[in-house]
């Protein structure tokens, strides 16, 4: 944690708002894209993201300042979604993408990005076929790089049941992609046979 984070965290314990508005500037693209892989949608991303902010605003001072706030701050944005998803039991098929930051001044390929945005709806659409915490993990783990120790610690998870989750999870993710890709090829070679 960086000496100005930790002087904000401080500020924001003493009742300073413009410090916390500082924290959401770092964090909130972070916290958007967590909300948004959880989700899958961007409206509700946004609304999850603001919601995040709001209970960790309210919650500064059960803060533990010896852990990253990051984490902290994650691991309250991943709860919220989860419980979204359990309130709703419905699953999201929304295809709508986060775009990636550009580097400024380069003109995207149009190919590249037609080819980038159809795999992330692939990757998207499989994700959203995850039970929420088995979800969670693999996010937390492949999009946030955490670490077992801490994904656990985030969605109240012993170290083994997290590797268990991950474990089922991967599984599961291989197998419906297999199954994606065993349909798209069968529906390509129907439509490539020629007709007589």
């Amino acid at each position: 944690m960086s000496n100005q984070e930790t002087d904000w965290l401080i500020e924001v314990r003493q009742g300073d708002d413009a410090a916390f508005a500082c924290l959401v500037e770092k964090y909130q693209r972070p916290v958007y894209n967590l909300c948004y892989r959880m989700l899958g949608d961007s409206l509700e991303a946004e609304d999850a993201a603001q919601e995040a902010f709001w209970k960790a605003y309210q919650a500064i001072h059960r803060y533990d300042p010896n852990r990253s706030f990051a984490t902290w701050l994650l691991s309250i944005a991943a709860h919220y979604c989860i419980d979204l998803q359990r309130k709703r039991r419905l699953p999201s098929f929304s295809m709508e993408l986060v775009p990636e930051d550009s580097i400024p001044g380069s003109a995207p390929d149009p190919e590249k990005v037609a080819t980038q945005t159809e795999q992330e709806a692939k990757i998207q659409k499989v994700l959203e076929q995850l039970k929420p915490q088995d979800r969670a993990a693999i996010i937390l783990r492949y999009w946030y790089e955490l670490s077992d120790e801490e994904i656990g610690n985030m969605l109240s998870l012993s170290v083994s049941a997290v590797k268990s989750r991950l474990f089922r999870a991967r599984k599961k993710l291989a197998e419906i992609w297999l199954d994606e890709e065993q349909s798209i090829n069968s529906e390509r070679k129907h439509y490539e046979s020629p007709a007589f």
